[in-house]
């Protein structure tokens, strides 16, 4: 370990920025298997495996970021967002009150964008209307060009407190600020249906469909596909 297992990392990490994923996933899984402790590609590793999905992919999140935690070139940033990996791969795993609780302490410390995005989607999946709502709020005081926040306090609206218009608002802001954020194309593909517009429907969940799936995103490739096939026939 030393010079060349950086080298392996940096080449490792320009694979992933360029998008071959599975080139970046099997430099990475090496340099891991042999032992190479940094959190310079420990934590984009750990954000494919999330990506990926599974059960053993989530243990294997779980058991490479408190590994992690000893990194030396784990600096304060790269700790927040190893807890927050952390916290996802928990609640993949079914204990989103342990995600949940790991995260308020994290946020606890200092206001953080990346946090924000994560609880608020958790206190959405909980089901807890007046945290998800406070919260999401605070999270859009932070930052109210945040496409991530908008989403979330739009679904907080929209699932929770069935407040559909008020939701539409928040929705379409996102998209305003990003426009192939998969959630938000998802859900305003719901109010074209209501309107009769199959066609707006479709093309707002193809794009969605080509987008770059994350565990917490609200629905799932499968899903979307499956809808654009349904409004097809």
């Amino acid at each position: 370990m030393g010079f060349m297992d950086s080298f392996k990392a940096r080449k490792a990490l320009m694979a992933h920025q360029k998008g071959n994923t599975e080139e970046a996933m099997a430099a990475y899984e090496k340099l891991y298997q042999g032992g190479y402790l940094s959190a310079s590609y420990l934590l984009p590793y750990s954000v494919l495996l999330l990506r990926q999905g599974g059960e053993s992919n989530y243990l294997k999140v779980k058991d490479m970021l408190k590994k992690a935690e000893k990194a030396p070139d784990l600096d304060a940033d790269r700790r927040k967002q190893l807890l927050v990996n952390y916290a996802v791969a928990q609640y993949k795993l079914g204990d989103i009150e342990k995600a949940v609780q790991l995260l308020e302490r994290v946020h606890q410390k200092g206001p953080n964008g990346m946090v924000y995005g994560a609880l608020g989607f958790l206190y959405i999946e909980a089901g807890d209307a007046e945290k998800a709502l406070a919260f999401n709020q605070e999270a859009l005081a932070y930052d109210d060009e945040d496409p991530v926040v908008l989403d979330n306090l739009a679904q907080t609206y929209y699932r929770l407190l069935n407040d559909r218009e008020t939701a539409k608002g928040y929705f379409e802001k996102a998209l305003e600020f990003k426009d192939n954020q998969i959630d938000t194309l998802y859900f305003l593909s719901k109010y074209d249906q209501e309107a009769g517009n199959a066609q707006a429907a479709i093309e707002k969940l193809k794009k969605a469909a080509e987008g770059n799936f994350s565990p917490l995103n609200y629905v799932t490739k499968e899903q979307v596909e499956k809808e654009i096939a349904q409004l097809q026939k």
